[in-house]
C-alpha cells in the first residue's frame, strides 16, 4: 500500500528522464527494420544452409519484435505514470493548502492533526467545532481518493514492469517492428480509476484532484453522464459534461415518444389499459424541460450543474455566474408544484435579478464581490392539482417525505461546491415555501452553509434553531403579508416563533438615502424586483448583515402580533 510520505518521495522527474530514454531505444530499434529485411536470405539460395539462416533470421526478427513491443509497452506506461504522479502529487498538495489553512497538518501516515485551533468566543465554540470537524472530513476524504489512485497507478506500472520482464507483452504476432511497437503500446497504458461509489462530494473531489488532464479529457469526452452530477467536481467540468448529454438525451427521448405513440395509435384501446399514455405524458414533459434548459443557457453566463431524467420528472439545476470562481454563491431552491419545464425559466430570470441586485450593494457597501446564483430544482417536489395526485401519499405537500428525501441531495449539493473550490465561497441556502422545509433539513446537517434564508416557509423541519448547522444569528425567515403558507407551522413550528431566528421584512421601507422598496404580499411575490423582500435576500447574499431590515415582530398573520417598524 502506498503512503502519503510515498508520495511526498515520488520522483516525476526521474520518471521523465527514463521516458526520455526508452525513447531514445525504441526509435534505436524500429531503425533496425531495414536492416532485418536486408538481412533475408537472398532470391535462389537453397540448400541446408539456406533453411538454418532462414530459421535464424526469423527467429531474430521475432526476437526483435518483442523487444520493441516490450520497449514500447514500458514507454508508454512509463510517460502515463509520470503524468498520473504529477497529478497525485498536485491532488495532495491541494489537500495540504486547505489543511494548512484551517491549521490541520497531514502526516506521512495520513493522520490528519489540529495544530493550530482558532481562539474563540465562547457562544461560537459549538459552532466552529461543528465547522472543524466538517473541514477535516473533508481532508481525510480527499486523502483517502489520493491513496486510492496512487495504490491503482502504483499496481497498473508494476504490472507492466512485470509483464515486459516476462516477455509477455504482445508483439502483434508476426507484424513489423512498427506494428509490434503499436501492439505494445496498447499493452502499457494506465487504467482509469473511476469515482468511488456512493462516494462523498469531498471523496469525489478528491478522486478529480488525482486524474491527469489527459484523463479528465477522455472522460468528458467519452463518459460525460459519470461527470455532470458528481458533487465536489468543479462548476465549469459539470457544465460541460451536462451541455454534452443534452443531444444524446434528446434523440433517446424522442426514440422513446415516438415508440409509445406508435403503440397508441396501434392499440384499439390507446391507453386505457396499459401505461403507455402516462409514459408518453412523461416523456415529453422530459422534452419540454430539455427545452427549458436550453432556453435558459441561451441567456449566457450560465452553467448547467445538474442534469437528471432518470426520475418521474425531470431535475435540473442551473447557475448565473461562474459558481466556480464568485465570491458569493447562492442556491435557491423552489417548493410545490415547482418544474423543470413549468418554472425554471421564471426561477432563473430571478436569479439573474438577485444577483444583479446582490453584486450592486456588494459594489456599494461591501468587498465588491463576484455573485453566483442557482436554481436548483433536484428534487420531487410535490404536485397539487396534478391528475394522480393524493394528498395521502408520501409525495403529498401534507407531508414532509419528499423534502427529506430532497434535503441528501440538496446537502451534497451544498457540500459539493465547497468541495470544488479551493477557497470555499461565501454560501447562502435560499429556501421557499416547501423548497424551505427541503432547505431546513439540509442544512440540519454539515454542508458549509454560512446563512439560510427561509421565505414563506411553513416549517424548516425543526423547532429548536440549534439544529440549523449555520452560525449563531445566520438563519433568517422573511413573512409577507396575506401569505397563509407561512403560518402554517407544519414542518416544525412557525419559523416566525422559532427562538434565534431573525425576522427580515417584506413590508414596504425606505431605505437610508431616500430609496424606496416595494411590500411583497402573498406567497409568490417574495423575489419580485425591487421589493424588501428581495433587497433583504441581495445583502445577505453579498455578506452585507448590517444592511438588512429586520423584522422582530411574530408574523403578519398573527393576530395582535404585528411587526414592529424595520431597523438596521
Amino acid at each position: 500500500m502506498v503512503s502519503i510520505g510515498d508520495i511526498r518521495a515520488w520522483q516525476p522527474d526521474a520518471l521523465d528522464a527514463a521516458f526520455d530514454a526508452l525513447t531514445s531505444r525504441q526509435d534505436t530499434l524500429l531503425g533496425l527494420a531495414d536492416e532485418l529485411d536486408a538481412a533475408r536470405v537472398p532470391p535462389g539460395w537453397s540448400g541446408d544452409a539456406a533453411s538454418s539462416a532462414a530459421s535464424w533470421h526469423g527467429t531474430l526478427t521475432e526476437r526483435t519484435r518483442r523487444i520493441v513491443a516490450g520497449v514500447s509497452a514500458v514507454r508508454r506506461a512509463v510517460g502515463e505514470t509520470s503524468d498520473a504522479v504529477v497529478a497525485v502529487g498536485r491532488a495532495l498538495g491541494e489537500a495540504e493548502s486547505l489543511a494548512r489553512f484551517h491549521g490541520f497538518a497531514i502526516g506521512d501516515d495520513s493522520l490528519v492533526s489540529d495544530v493550530h485551533p482558532p481562539v474563540v468566543a465562547a457562544a461560537d465554540v459549538d459552532a466552529v467545532a461543528r465547522e472543524r470537524a466538517r473541514v477535516q472530513a473533508e481532508i481525510i476524504d480527499r486523502l483517502e481518493q489520493i491513496l486510492r489512485r496512487a495504490d491503482d497507478v502504483d499496481a497498473d506500472f508494476s504490472g507492466v514492469l512485470g509483464r515486459a520482464a516476462r516477455d509477455e507483452i504482445d508483439d502483434g504476432s508476426g507484424l513489423s517492428l512498427s506494428g509490434a511497437s503499436t501492439a505494445g503500446a496498447s499493452a502499457g497504458g494506465l487504467s482509469t480509476i473511476e469515482p468511488p461509489p456512493g462516494g462523498t462530494p469531498a471523496d469525489n473531489a478528491g478522486w478529480w484532484a488525482a486524474l491527469s488532464e489527459q484523463e479528465r479529457e477522455a472522460l468528458i469526452t467519452d463518459k460525460p453522464e459519470l461527470l455532470g452530477n458528481l458533487d465536489g467536481l468543479p462548476a465549469e467540468v459539470r457544465d460541460e459534461a451536462n451541455r454534452g448529454r443534452l443531444g444524446d438525451e434528446r434523440a433517446r427521448l424522442e426514440a422513446e415518444a415516438a415508440r409509445l405513440q406508435a403503440d397508441l395509435d396501434d392499440n384499439l384501446f390507446g391507453g386505457t389499459f396499459t401505461n403507455a399514455d402516462a409514459d408518453l405524458d412523461h416523456v415529453n414533459a422530459k422534452l419540454a424541460s430539455l427545452d427549458a434548459i436550453e432556453k435558459t443557457l441561451e441567456q449566457g453566463d450560465r452553467q448547467l450543474l445538474l442534469l437528471d431524467l432518470s426520475q418521474e420528472r425531470a431535475q435540473a439545476a442551473v447557475a448565473v455566474g461562474d459558481v466556480g470562481t464568485a465570491d458569493h454563491v447562492a442556491v435557491f431552491t423552489p417548493g410545490l408544484g415547482s418544474t423543470v419545464n413549468g418554472s425554471l425559466e421564471g426561477y432563473d430570470d430571478n436569479m439573474e435579478r438577485l444577483r444583479q441586485q446582490a453584486e450592486a450593494e456588494s459594489d456599494r457597501y461591501g468587498d465588491g464581490g463576484s455573485v453566483a446564483a442557482v436554481t436548483w430544482i433536484g428534487y420531487q417536489a410535490p404536485q397539487p392539482g396534478v391528475e394522480g395526485y393524493n394528498p395521502l401519499d408520501s409525495d403529498s405537500v401534507l407531508r414532509d417525505d419528499s423534502a427529506r428525501r430532497g434535503a441528501g441531495d440538496l446537502a451534497d449539493f451544498y457540500r459539493g461546491i465547497d468541495a470544488s473550490r479551493a477557497t470555499d465561497p461565501h454560501l447562502t441556502a435560499l429556501g421557499h415555501s416547501y423548497g424551505s422545509t427541503t432547505t431546513g433539513f439540509a442544512v440540519q446537517q454539515d454542508t458549509g452553509v454560512d446563512d439560510a434564508v427561509f421565505f414563506g416557509s411553513p416549517g424548516v423541519g425543526t423547532s429548536h434553531i440549534e439544529d440549523l448547522n449555520v452560525p449563531p444569528g445566520h438563519a433568517y425567515r422573511i413573512e409577507a403579508r396575506n401569505d397563509p403558507v407561512a403560518d402554517f407551522g407544519a414542518f416544525g413550528i412557525d419559523p416566525s416563533h422559532l427562538d434565534g431566528m431573525t425576522g427580515l421584512s417584506a413590508r414596504e421601507e425606505t431605505l437610508p438615502g431616500g430609496r424606496r422598496l416595494a411590500e411583497s404580499t402573498g406567497h409568490s411575490d417574495y423575489l419580485t424586483q425591487d421589493s424588501t423582500s428581495q433587497y433583504n435576500m441581495s445583502v445577505v447574499v453579498a455578506g452585507q448583515h448590517d444592511r438588512r431590515v429586520q423584522d422582530d415582530g411574530r408574523g403578519w398573520g398573527d393576530i395582535g402580533s404585528w411587526p414592529i417598524p424595520g431597523t438596521y
